[in-house]
């Protein structure tokens, strides 16, 4: 990479740019390197674009999903730059499903001077939160459910304690506060359909923490966005939905050699390129991790290969 111009945008309440300057490859000594700082106003976006705006050609995302979430969603307005992650975060989930090293500082920065890039895609989410319409870019998952619901519920002291094993503590009180609610959906442009769930995740990637496959079909270069709707309640629907990720989707497709997830009666599987979603009543959207607020309906469509990240 010798003469490349790479911007490192990092998270100070991740880590300091002194660690980070001590975990510089041999090879950063090749290129030219700038540093820009995120704060609690700007998670990514206004640093990234200064980078660019400096001639930035690969930019460093040093943070948590937050951080990764931001500097994608600036990066893929413009297509000047690659991406590079050195995950910092409770979730890391991006880097979890990339293949990045997971708390090794050197590595990570390795990679992210001498790797080399594929490009992926990103779901973009419009909603209305809080009277007002935000829309934002995803790289991993958006949705209402248990997985917003357990963001909410998560110790924060105990997160920054334990990590990501935080949010297997707050699951109980995530189950009990995601209730079924009625659902419009419309798929690609066709006519909507109603249904009823609790939970309606669309996402990018689909490997969680502990290597759980929630969605084992996504891929994040394939041009597609992966739905799932959850709709168990008690104890006997719950032990259906668990039978159809451990076995239909887990160790009886692994001898099968089976194509696409299978959906039971309460876990339906699809694939779509967007997607629009109107709830019968308001409930909490999360974002990468990150909680936006109560919303009654939203829409998702991809960008196919918007970002190359390293």
């Amino acid at each position: 990479m010798a003469g490349s111009r790479i911007a490192i945008v990092w998270n100070p309440s991740k880590t300091s740019r002194e660690d980070l300057e001590g975990a510089l490859p041999a090879s950063a000594a090749d290129a030219e390197v700038s540093w820009f700082e995120t704060s609690p106003d700007d998670p990514g976006q206004g640093a990234t674009g200064e980078a660019l705006a400096a001639g930035a050609e690969v930019v460093v995302a040093a943070g948590g999903d937050g951080t990764v979430r931001a500097v994608a969603e600036r990066l893929a307005q413009d297509d000047a730059a690659e991406l590079a992650i050195v995950p910092l975060g409770t979730g890391n989930l991006l880097a979890r499903n990339l293949g990045v090293p997971l708390g090794d500082l050197g590595g990570a920065l390795t990679r992210a001077f001498e790797g080399r890039s594929r490009a992926i895609d990103l779901g973009w989410i419009t909603a209305e939160v809080s009277d007002a319409e935000v829309r934002q870019a995803f790289a991993v998952i958006a949705g209402i459910g248990i997985d917003a619901h357990m963001i909410v519920e998560t110790d924060d002291d105990l997160k920054s304690k334990v990590g990501w094993l935080a949010y297997v503590e707050s699951l109980g009180r995530a189950l009990s506060s995601s209730e079924v609610v009625d659902i419009e959906i419309a798929v690609d442009g066709a006519a909507p359909e109603r249904t009823e769930a609790h939970t309606l995740l669309v996402g990018n990637c689909g490997t969680l923490q502990g290597g759980i496959a929630l969605l084992p079909d996504a891929d994040p270069s394939d041009g597609e966005l992966d739905l799932l709707l959850l709709s168990a309640e008690g104890i006997g629907q719950w032990l259906d939905t668990l039978r159809s990720f451990v076995w239909d989707n887990g160790i009886r497709r692994l001898f099968t050699g089976r194509e696409r997830a299978e959906s039971a009666d309460t876990a339906t599987h699809a694939r779509v390129g967007s997607v629009s979603v109107v709830l019968s009543e308001p409930r909490v959207l999360e974002v990468d991790g990150d909680e936006l607020g109560e919303t009654s309906g939203f829409a998702i469509e991809i960008q196919p290969g918007a970002v190359r990240v390293r």
